[in-house]
């Protein structure tokens, strides 16, 4: 297959002659769960549900439509952003704006199954590409209206909240009609794309060309690749092709005050990397309109092993070990002795296992070439003491990796929280922080009258150190929203306290703003402010995300960075 070189090369404000390809339309979950499809609860999950539900259970069911607050935006203001973006793409359409309520966190969803009116965006805005994007900004910066950009909606932190601040208005800047593949260079395996293409968008238009970006996170079938960028995501397979920023070669970036065009060689000294301020940037500085990803050939070969490990401490070793000697299979995986009991419980055909499983993906040009990686992989683990379980639990693994979201929304109907949360530290570090969190999270909810289950695993490693992502599920109580925020705080502090990150992937988005502090100190927080100063100085890209919002008046004002 022949190259094709972007017609405008990254660094080049000029217009190029595009999109090469653009995708089929991908839907979005329903307003109040995470997908469009409940999730059948199995039979050993009902087992679990019931020790955890001994007394008078508190079911939260799902309304059938939701109410919405009522749109503040002026005619004049829809008119204005009509005129850039065409009628039928701006819209108070409460149907549309009933979709971009925000993100899909379990407080978010427990909040669109009661009865109050749902804080809904005043309208919904859908640019088709950058040049519009840019003048969406601009109009918006000279109205007053703040502007929030959406993606796939699958922010679990609170980032995509449809807050005003102190602006008149709010609107969701929904990027999905900027899907498409933009340009493709073969000679550099470099693909740009507009910032609204999903995760399955992507890997279906580079795939249509023997091409991978190889990232997947849980949140795969909606988020998108400008949702990836600014939230520094961090995909399944990050051992073996990186976290996204890894990936990322160069951006295109509209803010109220002008266009960026940044990253334009694979490495530059030209000063500090201005693409670092905008991945992670969570639309608080402007708005991701394209991304330069670096892709791969896909793989001809695809291997499959799990182990079980006497314990965590075990496992993390020899994980630990394996990493330190650059050993890089696809994915690599670790589930401490509750979560394996539990997903032993769940697949039924796993139910003897014991102690700590590991899976693993292995990829390679050839076959010999992925086994080769398996099995020094597999000598490293044997020095740790554990055994092989063959093939199966990884690739059932990997048929349910994106199921466990939608099964939340099952649980709840039943009257079951099940929430995540993730940090990361160093290996050193990484013991005491499993067990603070743990402690933390058991006893909050404990007081409260419940009796939770923590699980806990590895997902993501490096030479330095790991992630740890936490489950919790636990009964819910008559006031649930108060139930996990209190846990969610006892868990943060303890994080802080063991000297973890408040967040290895999930970013920080509102709910995290107050933790943020303690972590990149006061001058760091400054830093931030300022930059928003400088791209952002009437306050309007997505009030109160990352930073505290600009001149909130003080009955509205929030607290934390």
């Amino acid at each position: 297959m022949a190259a094709t070189v972007p017609t405008t090369p990254a660094g080049d404000s000029a217009p190029s002659a595009r999109p090469l390809d653009i995708p089929a339309p991908r839907p979005r979950g329903d307003w109040d769960a995470w997908g469009s499809t409940p999730a059948h609860l199995p039979a050993a999950a009902k087992a679990i549900v019931a020790t955890l539900l001994p007394g008078k259970a508190h079911p939260v069911p799902r309304r059938e439509r939701p109410t919405l607050t009522p749109s503040m935006l002026a005619d004049d203001d829809l008119d204005a952003l009509a005129a850039i973006v065409g009628a039928e793409h701006a819209t108070r359409d409460d149907r549309v704006r009933a979709l971009h309520l925000g993100g899909k966190s379990t407080p978010d969803l427990l909040r669109r199954r009661q009865d109050d009116p749902q804080t809904a965006p005043d309208a919904v805005v859908s640019p088709a590409d950058h040049a519009a994007t840019a003048a969406v900004l601009h109009a918006c910066d000279e109205r007053g209206l703040a502007v929030v950009p959406f993606g796939g909606g699958t922010s679990v932190v609170g980032g995509v909240d449809p807050v005003r601040g102190a602006q008149r208005s709010v609107i969701a800047l929904d990027l999905s009609r900027t899907a498409a593949l933009l340009a493709l260079d073969e000679v550099s395996l470099l693909a740009t794309f507009g910032a609204g293409t999903t995760g399955p968008q992507a890997e279906e238009l580079l795939g249509a060309r023997g091409f991978t970006l190889g990232h997947f996170p849980q949140s795969f079938e909606y988020a998108s690749l400008g949702g990836y960028a600014a939230t520094r995501s961090s995909g399944q397979a990050s051992r073996g092709y990186g976290r996204f920023d890894d990936l990322v070669h160069a951006l295109r970036v509209a803010t109220p005050r002008g266009d960026l065009d940044l990253g334009r060689a694979p490495a530059s000294a030209a000063g500090p990397d201005l693409r670092e301020l905008f991945l992670g940037s969570e639309g608080a500085f402007g708005v991701l309109t394209e991304i330069t990803v670096r892709i791969r050939p896909i793989p001809a070969a695809t291997g499959y092993r799990a182990w079980t490990f006497p314990d965590f401490a075990a496992g993390a070793a020899a994980f630990r070990e394996a990493t330190q000697r650059g050993i890089r299979p696809t994915v690599l995986r670790l589930s401490d002795e509750t979560e394996t009991k539990v997903n032993a419980a769940m697949g039924g055909h796993l139910t003897r296992l014991r102690g700590c499983l590991a899976v693993a993906t292995f990829e390679g040009a050839t076959a010999a070439e992925a086994e080769a990686v398996r099995d020094t992989l597999d000598a490293v683990f044997a020095a740790h003491g554990a055994k092989s379980r063959g093939e199966d639990p990884a690739r059932s693994w990997e048929r349910g990796r994106f199921a466990s979201p939608a099964l939340r929304d099952t649980l709840m109907d039943v009257g079951v929280l099940a929430e995540t949360l993730e940090t990361a530290t160093t290996w050193a570090d990484l013991p005491a922080l499993k067990a603070a969190v743990t402690d933390a999270l058991s006893a909050a909810l404990t007081a409260v009258g419940t009796k939770p289950i923590v699980l806990c695993h590895i997902s993501h490693v490096y030479p330095a150190g790991a992630s740890l992502y936490f489950t919790v599920v636990a009964a819910l109580t008559d006031d649930p929203q108060q139930q996990w925020a209190r846990a969610k705080d006892a868990a943060s502090r303890a994080i802080g306290d063991a000297h973890g990150t408040i967040t290895h992937h999930h970013a920080v988005g509102r709910d995290h703003r107050p933790y943020l502090e303690a972590e990149i100190g006061p001058l760091g927080v400054a830093v931030l402010r300022a930059v928003k100063a400088t791209l952002d100085p009437n306050g309007i890209m997505n009030p109160g995300a990352l930073v505290a919002p600009v001149a909130v008046p003080a009955e509205t004002s929030e607290a934390g960075a």
